[in-house]
């Protein structure tokens, strides 16, 4: 085969190969990837639909797996951002940027067929959690086992609930275990003795929220300050974030962003509390 000929082919090889790796490269910087707290996620996800319906040339996945997965997804560089309902740890706060987008309660819920029980204290949620009070008929409820239903380990939900109840001790063993807020919901809705714990951004009309010191869970009583149960809603970068992350997390920051954040039943960031 003549020589110039080969040398040919090579050189458009060479060109078409080039070629791909810049147009991969323009792809994948258009590309951003979200994951961690499943009482992020549907924030995200809205904030994701609408951004990229003004932005077609940016393509925005966002999943659950809660805020350990977030936390250590953004550390090892596998997300671009990485979602958190709880405040971090002094070592994650050093290798990661954090930006509050907007702050959440944590609803505590029952099955609405449970209609002696309208709320709680403190001191029984932290009754019922650590095991001390195990029958409804010990918080003005019927004759019935109360069935706990709780947030894995790792969740920022979780987490924040053992802070805040539990003085950071830990839920009783035998509660059962949710992996995601729809799961809580959804063993709460099916199970009349339950009670559980969830994302205000995740309630709707299959469960009662219940008040918690006689203050009801609403966007303006996290605002004021008067309903105690709530955390941030964060998203983690690690380093400086690519022009396309950060035009993003500008955008949430931003009027619209901000707005579509509190009509997610969350109180937008820019809200003086």
């Amino acid at each position: 085969m003549d020589r110039k000929y080969i040398l040919g082919i090579i050189v458009v090889l060479v060109v078409i190969v080039g070629a791909y790796m810049v147009l991969a490269a323009g792809s994948n910087s258009n590309k951003i990837t979200i994951a961690g707290s499943t009482s992020v996620q549907p924030v995200a996800q809205k904030l994701a639909d609408a951004y990229t319906k003004e932005h077609p040339n940016v393509k925005i996945t966002v999943q659950g797996g809660g805020s350990s997965v977030g936390i250590t997804d953004a550390e090892q560089g596998i997300v671009s951002i990485g979602a958190s309902s709880e405040n971090l740890k002094d070592n994650d706060s050093a290798k990661l940027n954090q930006t509050i987008i907007g702050y959440d309660g944590i609803a505590i819920i029952v099955n609405k067929n449970n209609t002696a029980v309208s709320g709680l204290t403190n001191e029984q949620l932290a009754g019922i959690y650590s095991g001390n009070i195990t029958n409804w008929n010990q918080v003005g409820g019927a004759n019935a086992k109360i069935d706990v239903i709780t947030r894995e380990q790792g969740s920022g939900t979780r987490t924040n609930f053992q802070k805040l109840i539990l003085n950071g001790s830990q839920v009783e063993s035998s509660a059962i275990v949710q992996t995601s807020t729809q799961g809580v919901k959804s063993a709460v809705s099916g199970d009349p003795n339950a009670i559980g714990f969830i994302s205000l951004t995740g309630l709707d009309s299959t469960v009662k929220a219940i008040s918690v010191n006689g203050v009801g869970i609403s966007v303006d009583n996290i605002t004021n300050g008067t309903y105690k149960l709530q955390g941030p809603l964060m998203f983690l970068t690690k380093g400086t974030p690519k022009s396309t992350v950060q035009d993003f997390i500008n955008w949430v920051l931003g009027p619209e962003g901000q707005a579509i954040v509190k009509s997610t039943n969350s109180v937008p960031a820019n809200t003086t509390k």
